[in-house]
């Protein structure tokens, strides 16, 4: 039962690392980031939506005392992260600006520690350390930031969002399903954005291109959008939550952080985006210093554990 955990955990990675990849299509096609987003958000939450009405009707069960961390949920864990993520990929490499969303982790520790008062092990600040210094390395501070300062800031807000993502995962207790809190995020993020990103102004008849961004194959933009929203949302969700299900969520978490390489890899293949030597050695020191993070933090009791089923 472990092994087929982690290889659907793996198999979550693998379809989350496809966002960022086919959001630059929609890019190239003349959609904004936050438009891609919307197009996304809409189009995950009414099919997961629609599945669990079918199978599923009382995972969409919404307790009037949870709806306050439902409109928080959509709000920061979901809509955030999604439009920030999206807009920081635009300036930014896929792989750097997932390194810098994998963070999280380490913005947990600190939440804990500092806000919540709680005495860590010291693995969590070791891991922490070490983490800062990766994530150092990868923007290359020494040469005074080598990465655009703009899109450093659209991938920080959405690594604290994603935090809020860890955070808010704690509220939730057994009898809220995770797939109908994913559901209902999906659409209450959609129903959030829609002011900025105004889905009216869509340019629809761009579905019909083929595009090809610079230095990446061509793919019809249409074929983008559907394998990010029935690939990279629904089934990376589905499988994610059936992971933890199976794992703990500290190895979960792991597993999920290899979506930073996985998607790396993608993004060099389909859009042509090779990450340097520096931020290689960088990001695989991030990586460790957030696995250590995390690892010291899923010891304590709750509320600290999270139950992540991938952000990307």
């Amino acid at each position: 039962m472990r092994r087929g955990g982690l290889l659907i955990a793996f198999a979550s990675s693998w379809c989350f690392a496809f966002s960022g990849p086919m959001a630059k299509y929609l890019g190239a096609a003349g959609l904004t980031p936050l438009e891609a987003v919307w197009v996304r958000m809409a189009g995950a939450g009414l099919l997961l939506m629609g599945i669990l009405a079918l199978v599923r009707p009382a995972a969409l069960r919404i307790p009037r005392s949870r709806l306050p961390l439902f409109v928080a949920y959509a709000i920061v864990a979901v809509a955030g992260v999604q439009a920030l993520y999206f807009a920081a990929i635009t300036r930014l490499p896929v792989g750097v600006t997932l390194l810098i969303e994998y963070t999280a982790p380490v913005l947990v520790v600190l939440w804990v520690r500092f806000v919540r008062r709680v005495r860590l092990p010291r693995a969590a600040f070791v891991g922490a350390v070490v983490a800062v210094v990766g994530l150092g390395i990868v923007v290359e501070v020494w040469s005074g930031l080598a990465l655009d300062p703009v899109g450093l800031l659209l991938a920080f807000g959405a690594a604290a969002c994603c935090t809020g993502y860890f955070l808010l995962s704690d509220g939730f207790g057994g009898d809220i399903d995770p797939l109908g809190l994913i559901a209902w995020g999906l659409v209450g993020a959609t129903i959030v954005l829609v002011p900025v990103s105004q889905p009216w102004n869509i340019r629809w008849q761009a579905f019909g291109q083929v595009v090809a961004p610079a230095g990446s194959h061509p793919l019809p933009v249409l074929a983008a959008a559907l394998w990010m929203i029935l690939v990279a949302t629904v089934a990376a969700y589905i499988l994610g939550v059936t992971a933890v299900r199976r794992l703990s969520a500290a190895v979960g978490s792991t597993v999920a952080s290899l979506e930073v390489i996985v998607g790396a890899i993608i993004a060099w293949v389909l859009v042509g985006e090779a990450l340097g030597p520096f931020q290689i050695v960088g990001g695989l020191i991030v990586l460790v210093g957030a696995y250590l993070a995390q690892r010291a933090t899923s010891a304590l009791p709750a509320p600290v554990e999270a139950e992540p089923v991938g952000v990307g």
